[in-house]
C-alpha cells in the first residue's frame, strides 16, 4: 500500500468535523491531518498541510466555501476539494462546482461512500450526482454549441470521451498508450478549443454532446 490520502476537514460545526474524523480513521488508506472552523482558516491550513484532499463545508461564517475555492485556485494549491453539504444546500453546489470543486457529498452520506468518494476524487475522477449534472448541462447549453466540436481531432475527442468517464490523465494516458504529458496537452487544447475553463465543464460537454469514451 503507497501513502495514506491526507484529508483537511473544513467546517464550522465541530460535531460534523468530529463525526467526518470518526468515519475515516477507521480507513487503512485515509489519514485526517488537521480541521478548519471556516473559509480562511482552511485556506490557510491547507497551504500549511498540503492535503490530498479538503473536505469542505459550503455555509460557514466568514469565509463561505466558495470563496475558500476561488482562493486556493488563485493559490495554485494542489489539494482536491469535495464538498460536504445537506441536501437542502444543493443549489450552492453548481456554483462550489464552478469554483473549482472536484464533487460533492451529502452530510448524511455512508461512511462507506464517503471513503469511496475521497478515493475516486483522489483518482482524478469527478464526482457528480445526476441532478447537479442536469442544472451543470442546462447552463452549458446556453453558451456551448455544438458547432466547437468541430474544431477536435480525432484523438482529442478519444480523449474527451475518457474525461467523460471520470478517468485521470495516467488513466487516459494507459487507456491510449500515451505519455502524461501528452494527455496534458490534448486537455489544455481541447479546453481552449471548447472555450471551457476545466476538466468538470469538458466532461459536461461530452455527455451534453454524445461524445463517449
Amino acid at each position: 500500500m503507497g501513502e495514506p490520502i491526507r484529508v483537511l476537514l473544513v467546517d464550522d460545526h465541530q460535531v460534523v468535523r468530529r463525526g467526518l474524523r470518526t468515519f475515516l480513521e477507521v480507513q487503512d488508506d485515509i489519514v485526517v491531518v488537521g480541521e478548519a472552523a471556516d473559509g480562511a482558516e482552511g485556506v490557510a491550513r491547507a497551504e500549511e498541510l498540503r492535503p490530498d484532499i479538503v473536505l469542505m463545508d459550503v455555509k460557514m461564517p466568514g469565509m463561505d466555501g466558495i470563496d475558500a475555492l476561488r482562493r486556493l485556485r488563485e493559490l495554485d494549491n494542489p489539494a482536491r476539494v469535495l464538498i460536504v453539504t445537506s441536501f437542502t444546500e444543493q443549489r450552492t453546489v453548481v456554483p462550489a462546482l464552478r469554483a473549482g470543486a472536484a464533487g460533492y457529498v451529502y452530510k448524511d452520506v455512508d461512511p462507506d461512500a464517503l471513503a469511496g468518494a475521497i478515493r475516486s476524487v483522489h483518482a482524478g475522477h469527478i464526482l457528480l450526482q445526476p441532478e447537479v449534472a442536469d442544472a451543470l448541462l442546462s447552463q452549458e447549453e446556453a453558451t456551448t454549441g455544438q458547432g466547437r466540436g468541430s474544431s477536435l481531432t480525432e484523438r482529442e475527442r478519444e480523449v474527451l470521451g475518457l474525461i467523460a468517464d471520470g478517468r485521470s490523465n495516467r488513466e487516459i494516458a494507459r487507456a491510449l498508450v500515451l505519455s502524461e504529458k501528452t494527455v496534458k496537452t490534448h486537455v489544455s487544447n481541447i479546453l481552449m478549443k471548447l472555450d471551457l475553463a476545466d476538466r468538470t465543464q469538458a466532461a459536461l460537454w461530452a455527455v451534453r454532446h454524445g461524445v463517449t469514451g
